[in-house]
């Protein structure tokens, strides 16, 4: 997430992936409005962040709205000291979801757009907004706690956590209506992107494998029969609660 973007091709192996498993035509008319939303609330923050400083927000640098809500634990003054008032472990939880809506540049911007747009649309279309905004809300949350694990002091953004997350709900839903990971069309796209992650700098290792992690719990929670079974409304509560303690998670992570 950190000033880099996901790589993400084949939005056609996506498609087949989730015609192969989820059939009917009812599901395929789901329109991706949520995802179409969350997009839309990205590219209006990225205008926000062009209005205050086109130069900086075109060539991917450091805005005064980044360093206000971009994600990092505490500023180190040195000797022990820190800024106060200033990132999560001072309070700022708000950045763990705030950070999920900011980019460093253009490219990053795009290619985050691309993957939530292929990605959102097929786990709106296999398990509806609800479930949708479930994952994509835990995976974003448990990307900005998997960051702050890794690298508390690094100004993190950018919606790879939640995109991520969203690769991981299918593969797991997939997984439980019967098609094998190695069978998955998207297992070699996540391969490729997990390459990408650990070998190009810039980019937060924490939060991309803190989303698919997320996502994939979410996965479970929201798809599993047997979570299904308590109560419908079962996997959204415990979803919840996989979010609260996230955000718990990393406010104390923070601040240690």
């Amino acid at each position: 997430m950190t000033q880099a973007s996901v790589g993400f091709h084949c939005p056609e192996c996506a498609k087949t992936g989730a015609q192969k498993v989820y059939r009917g035509p009812a599901a395929m008319r789901v329109r991706p409005i949520l995802t179409q939303v969350l997009i839309g609330l990205n590219l209006l923050v990225f205008a926000l962040v062009v209005a205050q400083d086109p130069g900086e927000a075109f060539q991917g640098g450091i805005t005064d709205l980044h360093a206000d809500y971009s994600l990092i634990a505490r500023f180190d003054l040195g000797a022990g000291h820190y800024l106060p008032g200033f990132g999560v472990g001072e309070g700022e939880w708000y950045r763990m979801v705030t950070s999920g809506f900011l980019h460093y540049g253009v490219i990053h911007l795009l290619f985050n757009m691309y993957a939530l747009w292929i990605l959102g649309a097929a786990v709106e279309s296999i398990g509806g907004r609800g479930r949708m905004a479930a994952a994509y809300g835990l995976s974003i949350l448990a990307g900005s706690l998997g960051a702050l694990v890794v690298t508390p002091d690094a100004l993190t953004a950018g919606a790879s956590g939640g995109v991520f997350g969203l690769m991981g709900t299918i593969l797991v839903a997939q997984r439980l209506q019967g098609v094998a990971f190695r069978d998955s069309p998207l297992l070699g796209i996540l391969g490729l992107n997990l390459l990408f992650t650990f070998g190009i700098s810039n980019i937060s290792v924490g939060g991309h494998i803190g989303g698919l992690l997320g996502g994939a719990l979410a996965g479970w929670l929201l798809f599993a029969p047997q979570v299904r079974r308590l109560n419908p409304l079962a996997g959204y509560a415990l979803c919840a609660a996989a979010a609260v303690g996230c955000v718990v998670l990393g406010v104390a992570v923070a601040a240690a």
